[in-house]
């Protein structure tokens, strides 16, 4: 992706306007910008194809993933558009259902959507371009994490893993559906009332990738502890049986070498470690670096109001300048 966007970047060079807060050079789940000293508007966009096959569902999970990325921010989902596209002979009460799905979900986050686009194509996709508001002092951002915070995560991992499994019969879904309709909205907002110093949601880089995004644009070091990591049922047992995604393992050859305990997570006996780790999430969770003096408290917070929170690993206390930027798996 980097590669795709240094075009972007390399036109906007000599351009530099001084209300963007988050734009190209960042690596962070949306964009920001600044419209009043109280006020940031956060966009972004997201929309993939079906990976459900039940188009209510299906409109929902493609909502909830596409609001998460305001979530990830700190900010409050304002409208939305919808984008879709859909074959010509698609079913019009199927394309209303994946419709209604997203709008139902757009309103569950108190927002409202104002419109879309859609356009004609082989293979249905759909999603939203979603914009929300935040205080420009109440930012999150992936760049903040500091020695020594705790990292905390919300949902379990393992969707891209099951939901492959589904598509060849050895899997149900109940569980999974569950959680990636669950909106990262209350979450986020209780994070507002702690010492928090970085957040992203888990999606399309696996859990592995976006901790990585965490540790290099904070100049840190992450250590994760694997036997804490949340996992759908059974989601490891398909694993070792082969099941495996394309995108986990594209994750897994781009990303790994920045693991500084590679080769001993290389065997055969944890090799099923880095396909957990790397698979791609649909709608994941929120990834939290807060200070360990606020870590249990938010922790509480967030199971005590219906949430699900683990305590998964920590910002390692002191970084060399050769570990910066990197993963340690235990």
């Amino acid at each position: 992706m980097a590669q795709v966007l240094r075009p972007l970047k390399t036109t906007f060079l000599n351009y530099q306007d001084p209300n963007l807060i988050v734009g190209l050079d960042e690596s962070d789940d949306a964009a920001i910008y600044l419209v009043s000293p109280d006020i940031a508007v956060i966009q972004t966009i997201d929309f993939f194809p079906p990976v459900v096959d039940d188009p209510f569902l299906y409109g929902g999970i493609s909502a909830a993933n596409a609001l998460s990325d305001i979530y990830a921010m700190g900010g409050d989902v304002k409208f939305a558009l919808n984008v879709a596209a859909f074959p010509e002979d698609l079913n019009s009460e199927i394309l209303g259902e994946i419709f209604r799905g997203g709008a139902e979900k757009v309103r569950e986050a108190g927002a409202v959507i104002v419109g879309g686009h859609t356009i004609i194509d082989r293979e249905p996709k759909y999603g939203l371009s979603v914009t929300g508001f935040v205080h420009p002092d109440k930012i999150f951002r992936t760049n903040g994490a500091r020695n020594g915070d705790v990292l905390l995560l919300t949902k379990p991992i393992g969707t891209g893993i099951a939901l492959t499994a589904k598509q060849q019969g050895m899997y149900d879904l109940d569980e999974v559906i569950e959680s990636m309709l669950f909106l990262n909205k209350h979450i986020s907002t209780l994070a507002q009332m702690y010492d928090v110093s970085a957040m992203t949601d888990v999606t399309g880089f696996g859990l592995a990738g976006h901790c990585l995004e965490m540790a290099e644009s904070s100049k840190v070091e992450l250590v994760i502890e694997s036997h804490k990591i949340p996992i759908f049922t059974d989601v490891v047992d398909l694993i070792k049986s082969g099941v495996v995604t394309g995108g986990g393992m594209r994750n897994r050859n781009q990303l790994s070498s920045q693991i500084n305990n590679l080769d001993e997570l290389n065997t055969d006996e944890s090799g099923f470690l880095l396909d957990l780790l790397f698979d791609p999430q649909t709608s994941g969770g929120l990834l939290i670096a807060v200070s360990e003096f606020d870590a249990e408290k938010l922790f509480d917070d967030i199971k005590n109001t219906n949430g699900n929170c683990w305590r998964i690993g920590y910002v390692a206390h002191e970084s060399s300048d050769i570990n910066r930027g990197t993963l340690l798996i235990k």
